[in-house]
């Protein structure tokens, strides 16, 4: 059959059989990402700059043998390290997100999911072999690493402004001075009060973007100059809402600022607006509320789950796969199921 017979065929097809044909091809062609290949791209480059002891630091590096792993199901010898300070032993994988995953061959399907949003158990459903608690594990700790990837300093006009999402408590078997809401539910107290969380978002025109939880409540000029000060000069021009937070660090730090009023009546004041930062709220709550309501101890992990769907378009490829799982394997990670599990929400 021709090229142009498929696409004519491709053409007929209904929307829901092109969802599944396009499905099929993108497992078909990322079936050849060999897992094997992102472990040494890891390996390369969290040690360009020579191999060091992750428990003391020392550059007094020696090989210590090897370890057996299961990649793209087959058995292999990977390289173990020994420190001559310290005298303990590490791998490539020692403090990451993959550090003793039994199940590194389904890591790049496990990607795929995240990619597209889906939920833990459906994960696991596709996945096969892999409970969802396993999944919560995996999720949390790359998103662990994830959230800490440094943004670049903001360049010119900078659109700030606030939003707010419900205090939860989700998954918390036994919960202190309220009753369990159920999927969310509403707060007690009208507008903005102690019960919501303040998440703070920042975009430059190029797209640059910092979000991040600072606290219960309004947010204060000291909260928005300890998140995000140091990423910001007098050279920048803030665009923001009304608040009067925004308006004392500007005039403290000798910035330029314009407002807008959340009546909407004035929206633009020629390059200046709040658009861009307002549809990334929009979009920021449409995408979570597939969740059906996220624990606020884990609030700034989704906020950088999206933050990353953001920069790649919410496009699932072998090259956004890869990049993915490589920068979430390139921070130190520490984290286990229990210190997840029995984390608190702090600011």
């Amino acid at each position: 059959m021709r090229a142009t017979d498929i696409l004519k065929a491709i053409q007929k097809l209904n929307p829901s059989e092109k969802h599944r044909l396009r499905e099929y091809l993108i497992d078909a062609l990322t079936a050849s990402s060999s897992t094997g290949t992102v472990l040494e791209e890891i390996s390369e480059r969290k040690n360009k700059d020579g191999y060091r002891c992750p428990d003391c630091e020392s550059e007094h590096i020696v090989r210590f043998g090897k370890y057996s792993t299961i990649v793209d199901g087959e058995e292999v010898k990977k390289q173990r390290y020994r420190c001559k300070a310290c005298r303990k032993t590490f791998t490539d994988l020692t403090n990451t997100a993959l550090y003793r995953t039994r199940h590194l061959n389904h890591w790049m399907k496990f990607i795929e999911c995240m990619i597209e949003g889906y939920s833990l158990r459906k994960s696991a459903e596709l996945i096969g072999n892999i409970t969802h608690v396993t999944l919560f594990y995996w999720r949390h700790k790359l998103l662990t690493a994830l959230k800490q990837m440094e943004i670049s300093n903001f360049q010119g006009i900078v659109e700030m402004d606030e939003t707010y999402f419900l205090y939860s408590e989700k998954g918390q078997r036994k919960i202190k001075n309220r009753k369990p809401r159920k999927r969310g539910g509403s707060a007690k107290k009208r507008g903005i009060s102690k019960e919501q969380v303040c998440v703070l978002v920042a975009r430059d025109r190029d797209k640059v973007t910092f979000s991040q939880t600072l606290g219960m409540g309004r947010l204060t000029k000291d909260q928005l100059d300890k998140a995000i000060g140091h990423k910001l000069s007098n050279e920048n021009v803030l665009c923001t809402d009304a608040w009067r937070a925004f308006k004392t660090y500007a005039y403290e730090k000798g910035m330029d600022i314009y407002q807008f009023k959340s009546d909407g009546k004035i929206r633009t004041k020629g390059l200046y607006h709040i658009q861009n930062v307002n549809n990334y709220h929009r979009r920021l709550k449409g995408w979570i509320q597939r969740f059906n309501g996220v624990a606020t101890k884990y609030l700034n992990n989704y906020l950088a789950w999206f933050q990353v769907l953001e920069s790649i378009h919410h496009q699932r490829n072998e090259i956004t796969m890869n990049d993915m799982i490589i920068k979430g394997n390139l921070i130190p990670n520490i984290e286990t199921y229990d210190t997840l599990r029995l984390s608190k929400f702090t600011v």
